[in-house]
């Protein structure tokens, strides 16, 4: 009895702590004063008919604005209609605004996409080797950007694209709607999102986005199509959205593989809060697979995810190095999913056979709390790899009406309380694998850091 209570009491002050640190995250609003200049995408010439082609009218549009970068900035305005375009680039100190019923609808032409190079942290595109088309929205090495509306809209059309990826007919990798590269200070908000050819929200090696009120949807037959991916970035908050798509809705990731390893930028210091999440053939939120450069010091609350293959994933594989640490999701509510929760460490295809087999991914350090869920196939399956176990894997307050067998678990290691139906033997370990003696692994104390452990 009392090391069950030394245990709740060290998990709760655990988690306080975490989600404190990284609710800061969330708490810097981003200043959204209004830009001195603003101009009209009808003074460039564009129509909204969604026939007439529009890129140069971006362009033109953006190329002028560059000239208020040192005098406020300015805003750009988009007007009721559809504007069809191919893929531009966005400046710095910048307001994209969509005013209700504009939509700016995303050519289905692939000679209207540029073809750039692959990130560097991948080494080639994610679907084929080589080159990929750039996205839709554009942003590289920028500061201070918005994009924002009263509920305008980005439609990526992207059935041709889900088509050619399923025949095989691709030429390069698909493009995302909106991607940021080497930027910070961005937010996006207030808009919705429809039929992504691949993702929709793409920043990278970014620091400080803020992504809130956003809807984001596409068909349940678009293959492989994803929400919001933060990739090898810091300081991201994410929250109050709504996201149904093919595949993962939020999936956080750093590279892969050895170019992942060597470009050693991980994705940190994550707030995800208040979402509805759906996903029929990927996961409400997923770690991974492609974590090279490391995922850690990410809290996750609020969550409701309906209808979905997996509620939460986490997944990596031989080959990957990188790590998945210091993370706590609460407050989750499934229902529909087949299975809750995933961890697997034989999941992910390799970017070429240059990889090193024996960079083994390290997972620890998972807090998971306050779960509720009906309709729940399989409780959860914890799958690590026999040389590189997932350690310290730490369940509390979970409740989950199963229809089948329960929990499936080889090379993990952890502790539960409060957890029905029970864990395997494997979650069932003693406290001290989720609590040493007021100190973190790796030794740092508590009063050195967050991590109370």
């Amino acid at each position: 009895m009392q090391v069950a209570l030394v245990w709740l009491l060290a998990f709760t002050n655990l988690l306080l702590i975490r989600v404190e640190s990284n609710n800061a995250v969330c708490k810097k609003t981003f200043k959204l004063d209004p830009r001195p200049h603003s101009v009209s995408i009808l003074e460039f010439g564009a129509v909204g008919d969604g026939k007439f082609l529009n890129t140069i009218a971006f362009q033109n549009a953006i190329f002028y604005l560059k000239s208020f970068a040192d005098k406020g900035g300015a805003q750009l305005y988009v007007p009721p209609g559809k504007w069809l375009t191919g893929s531009f680039n966005l400046t710095s100190h910048l307001t994209l605004f969509l005013e209700k019923g504009a939509t700016i609808l995303a050519s289905p032409d692939p000679s209207h996409w540029d073809i750039v190079s692959p990130l560097p942290s991948y080494g080639r595109g994610i679907e084929l080797p080589g080159k990929r088309y750039r996205s839709l929205i554009n942003g590289d090495n920028l500061q201070d950007v918005v994009i924002t509306g009263d509920n305008g809209t980005f439609d990526g059309q992207g059935a041709a694209w889900w088509e050619w990826l399923e025949s095989g007919t691709l030429n390069y990798s698909r493009p995302h709607i909106i991607e940021f590269v080497s930027s910070k200070n961005i937010l996006i908000s207030n808009l919705t999102f429809l039929n992504a050819p691949s993702v929709n929200i793409h920043p990278v090696y970014c620091s400080h986005v803020h992504i809130k009120k956003v809807l984001i949807e596409t068909s349940v037959d678009s293959p492989y199509v994803l929400g919001v991916v933060p990739d090898s970035s810091d300081n991201v908050c994410i929250e109050d959205s709504t996201i149904n798509v093919g595949h993962d809705t939020v999936s956080l990731k750093s590279g892969w593989d050895q170019y992942g390893i060597n470009y050693g930028r991980p994705t940190t210091a994550v707030h995800i809060r208040n979402l509805v999440l759906k996903s029929p053939t990927g996961a409400g939120i997923s770690f991974g697979s492609e974590m090279s450069g490391g995922i850690s010091d990410v809290t996750v609350e609020h969550l409701t995810i309906h209808s979905s293959r997996v509620g939460v994933a986490f997944r990596t594989t031989r080959g990957r190095g990188g790590y998945i640490r210091n993370i706590t999701i609460s407050g989750v509510v499934l229902s529909g999913v087949d299975t809750a929760i995933v961890a697997d460490g034989h999941t992910g295809a390799h970017a070429d056979d240059k990889y090193d087999r024996d960079a083994l991914p390290v997972v620890t350090r998972i807090v998971l709390r306050n779960f509720t869920g009906d309709g729940i196939g399989l409780a959860g399956n914890f799958t690590g790899i026999g040389e590189s176990p997932f350690t310290s894997i730490c369940l509390k307050d979970i409740h989950l009406q199963t229809s089948s067998e329960s929990w499936v678990c080889s090379n993990v290691s952890g502790y539960a309380e409060d957890v029905s139906p029970e864990p395997c033997e494997e979650l069932m370990s003693s406290p001290s694998a989720c609590f040493a003696g007021g100190r973190i692994y790796g030794g740092e104390t508590a009063g050195e850091s967050y991590y109370s452990w």
